[in-house]
């Protein structure tokens, strides 16, 4: 679930999917699901040459298995607020196994 929440917190910001069959794409993350379904809007396909029947597509649905790379502005991660839930979560199951 860390990545579910930490991906809600990117909602409206600019972010690059990109899928295992090789094809990138830019858009701004609109929603995200527990799969890690993605919602894009506003998308840009980077190698537009290479896939020119994608050019009049605006928005996109990805399904989150088809997903190799989500690569992210720098500046919209907060670091210490992720590093902190990580910890959270590992003693969380730390204290799980140890009942």
């Amino acid at each position: 679930m860390l990545f579910f929440s930490f991906f809600k917190t990117l909602v409206d910001h600019e972010v690059t999917i990109e899928l295992k069959n090789d094809l990138s794409i830019r858009g701004t993350l609109k929603s995200v699901d527990q799969f890690l379904n993605i919602k894009l809007d506003d998308i840009m396909v980077l190698e537009e040459a290479k896939y020119p029947h994608l050019a009049a597509v605006r928005n996109v649905f990805i399904r989150g298995s088809v997903v190799r790379y989500v690569h992210l502005p720098a500046g919209a991660v907060d670091t210490a607020l992720l590093e902190d839930a990580t910890r959270r979560e590992a003693s969380n199951a730390a204290a799980a196994k140890g009942r």
